[in-house]
């Protein structure tokens, strides 16, 4: 019989989470990597706020591309993993809890990127307002999510620790697509892209975790400037 999921605090979940986060075949990543960059455009010279930045897989990148990045999460485990790879002096990590203000003066990042954290987040039109209060007028905003229609099977951020064999699962709150579309137009900012994606089969090859997913959208993605 399987094992009831483990929920834990959500930065302990990650401090777990990390030492197998880069290579657990999420195929989650795999599918928001290609929209990220094609909805951020040339970043070079640009200055990038990457919140919730995790293991640094996005501002590594962005960082390579000659953008002048600075990554915030709450989870020393992530931290540490993003700080040991190679690139990592090209990139600010800090850490920080994203449920209070971000340490940026207002309108000083040109992109603003924040990557699968909404479901940890409980005051959502809060933490868009900050989003936006750090993006200039012109800026950026995008935003991308666990797709809410997961919760109908059940499922939130979750990985399988490979010491226990346990599915652990920081905590995450219920959400629909409509609670981030209200809370982003209630802090002020303006929606002019919102995608939904689910994966296919070539996916499917790639990931096997894919498979029972085919078709379920997995990944929802926004992206916004201030009003």
């Amino acid at each position: 019989m399987a094992k009831e999921p483990v929920v834990v605090p959500t930065r302990r979940g990650y401090d777990l989470w990390a030492e197998v986060y880069d290579t657990d075949g999420n195929p989650l990543t795999a599918m928001e990597e290609p929209v990220v960059d094609r909805l951020l455009g040339r970043v070079r010279g640009l200055a990038v706020a990457d919140v919730g930045c995790g293991t640094g897989r996005h501002a590594l990148r962005l960082a390579r591309r000659g953008a002048r990045v600075t990554g915030f999460d709450f989870s020393e485990g992530m931290l540490a993993k993003a700080r040991a790879k190679p690139g990592a002096e090209a990139v600010r990590f800090i850490r920080h809890d994203l449920a209070r203000p971000l340490p940026l003066r207002s309108g000083s990042c040109d992109r603003v990127l924040c990557s699968l954290v909404l479901e940890h987040i409980k005051d959502l039109e809060g933490f868009f307002r900050e989003l936006g209060r750090v993006c200039r007028k012109d800026g950026l905003v995008v935003v991308t999510a666990m797709h809410p229609a997961l919760w109908l099977k059940g499922q939130s951020a979750r990985f399988f620790d490979p010491k226990s064999g346990r599915d652990i699962r920081p905590r995450s709150h219920r959400q629909t697509l409509s609670d981030y579309v209200m809370a982003a137009a209630s802090a002020g900012l303006r929606v002019e892209h919102m995608s939904e994606h689910a994966p296919d089969r070539a996916l499917a090859r790639r990931f096997p975790r894919a498979v029972k997913h085919l078709g379920w959208p997995l990944l929802a993605v926004m992206a916004m400037r201030r009003d």
